[in-house]
């Protein structure tokens, strides 16, 4: 039987079978029982054993078995309680090998019964005259009307076979209840009423099935190899994500290692502070201490003085001595003040680091920088700065493709850089060339992966950054929006930030950007813009949906009368923090 034409159980009488149509020739070379198959009737093919001890062709047993509730050995009938698991009977292969090369197949070559002398080699047989005819004997067949209701097959020895020896009429015809093929003579009595159709039109059913079954079992491989590579994605995202979690808690290790070492460091000259202002202020007071005594004895040999000029003179004396003892008090304290050299005050100094300030200063400035980090405002900026770390992990080498720059744009030797010139120059008008918006795309497109770049803008009074999807129309004016294909952001007139999300959104910047970051995870459908130098967040596309290669892409826009002649530059990508 062909591999392209179905497989149907056999009957047990050999009246002829599906198996084994018209036009097809058998193997009909004399054979040893003991090599040849019970049920194709040929030299085994891969032989195998069932367990009461027959052989049969692997190919031959396994259709059985598939074409039937039960698992029994053709050959005895003996039933299996279990289907047996099939082993090639390799000694009996060797033997069957040994005699195929000794006996190779040799089609048989079926000659015209009518040629007498010299027999011609039959074109086709005939199931009704039970013959083979040449060519020149097979001409009436094919011009009287009555031969021409013969029903004709290519030449086969075994006419038999494909005759029904019951009715001697042609098996033409295949009951689907009873799974053989009949006469039509045979619908009348045994297989009457039964569902029964032509030989070509079950073999053409069975084709259909056989078609649909393989289709069946290619979808099942696709959806198999779908699921593999959902599981792969799932174990990269797995991975990527682990790893996103290790640069997160290795960059707030560093930065609570940074705030335990500041705060080590200032308890530690707070304490030497402490101890000096200590030590002055105990110094300081041990000397107002001795001053104190020392004036509360000059104090007192003073009133003792006093008192003995009071009491020797009299009191008109006292009067005229009186401004004696008051001069002579003033040179008293004056000769005193002169002798003993009264020492100042010192002053209270407590030396301090000079970048710190104060310890009270340091103490206020770490507290502010703290209470300033836990704010949501700061808390939000750490979080962009941590993000923008992240995401600086995939940047990529990008350059600009000079195929596809506008003739005004001048592109720099080493394609880092663009800008606008006044004068459009002569380059082939190719198909992927801008030709009425002065943009320019990168040299290299992604798919299914993450990238990042960084562009210059500084000194630019309008711009256009961002990517385009591979497939743009280039041609005439485009629209900047996701839905032909462009995810940007774009500066107008010196202060007007937009994002081209169709409608455009403005935005509102507290600082004006110099280097702008842009981050594209193709898988996840997300384009976001950076302040590269403030790590700030500028705009996100997210939950877009990508479905070709990805380019970078880049408009200086007009030079605007020298104003805006400041290129964009490609610059290597430099890790803050």
């Amino acid at each position: 039987m062909a591999d392209s034409l179905p497989v149907l159980p056999k009957r047990r009488e050999r009246r002829g079978s599906i198996d084994d149509p018209p036009w097809m020739s058998p193997f009909s070379s004399p054979l040893s029982e003991d090599l040849q198959c019970s049920i194709c009737l040929d030299v085994f093919t891969d032989p195998v054993s069932t367990p009461c001890g027959h052989s049969f062709c692997k190919t031959c047993l396994n259709k059985s078995w598939d074409n039937s509730q039960t698992c029994n050995c053709p050959y005895c009938k003996e039933t299996f309680e279990h289907r047996p698991d099939l082993k090639i009977n390799i000694t009996l292969r060797e033997v069957v090998d040994r005699y195929k090369k000794k006996n190779p197949e040799k089609k048989p070559e079926v000659q015209c019964d009518v040629c007498e002398q010299i027999k011609l080699e039959a074109l086709k047989s005939c199931l009704v005259c039970q013959s083979s005819y040449c060519e020149t004997h097979l001409e009436p067949h094919l011009r009287v009307a009555g031969l021409k209701k013969h029903k004709l097959i290519n030449p086969v020895r075994n006419l038999e076979d494909y005759i029904c020896q019951k009715h001697v009429r042609p098996l033409e015809l295949f009951c689907r209840d009873d799974q053989t093929i009949v006469c039509l003579s045979c619908t009348d009595g045994d297989h009457k009423n039964h569902n029964a159709v032509s030989i070509e039109e079950e073999i053409d059913e069975k084709t259909k099935l056989i078609i649909m079954q393989k289709e069946v079992q290619q979808m099942i491989q696709e959806r198999n190899k779908k699921i593999q590579d959902v599981k792969h994605s799932s174990e990269v995202r797995k991975k990527n994500t682990e790893k996103e979690k290790a640069v997160r808690t290795e960059l707030f290790n560093d930065l609570a290692h940074s705030i335990k070492k500041c705060e080590t460091e200032l308890l530690e000259r707070t304490e030497e502070q402490q101890k000096e202002a200590e030590k002055q202020e105990k110094e300081f007071v041990e000397f107002l201490g001795q001053e104190i005594t020392e004036l509360k004895i000059e104090e007192t040999e003073l009133e003792q003085e006093i008192t003995e000029l009071q009491m020797t003179n009299t009191e008109q004396e006292q009067v005229s001595q009186t401004e004696d003892q008051r001069h002579l008090l003033q040179q008293i304290y004056s000769s005193l003040r002169s002798s003993r050299n009264i020492r100042k005050c010192p002053e209270i100094c407590v030396k301090t680091d000079e970048s710190l300030g104060t310890p009270q200063t340091v103490l206020t400035q770490l507290k502010d920088t703290l209470d300033e980090k836990l704010t949501p405002t700061g808390l939000k900026r750490m979080e962009q700065y941590a993000d923008l770390k992240r995401m600086q992990q995939y940047a990529v080498d990008v350059t600009l493709d000079p195929d596809t720059a506008h003739p005004k744009l001048i592109l720099s030797d080493d394609r880092k850089q663009v800008r606008h010139g006044d004068k459009r120059q002569k380059l082939p008008d190719k198909q992927e060339r801008f030709d009425y918006c002065p943009s320019v795309l990168g040299k290299e497109g992604f798919s299914s992966t993450r990238f990042y770049f960084e562009v210059q803008v500084k000194g630019k009074t309008d711009w256009s950054l961002g990517v385009a999807r591979e497939s743009i129309d280039r041609k005439g004016k485009i629209t900047l929006a996701p839905s032909d294909g462009y995810w940007t952001v774009i500066l107008r007139n010196g202060d007007e930030y937009k994002a081209c999300a169709g409608p455009s959104v403005s935005l509102s910047l507290s600082v004006k950007p110099r280097r702008v970051g842009v981050f594209v995870d193709y898988e996840e459908g997300l384009v976001s813009f950076y302040d590269v130098e403030s790590s700030s967040h500028i705009y996100s596309y997210t939950g877009q949906t990508f479905t070709d290669n990805l380019y970078p892409y880049f408009s200086p826009f007009t030079n605007n009368g020298g104003q805006n002649s400041s290129p964009l530059i490609i610059t290597p990508v430099s890790y803050n923090g």
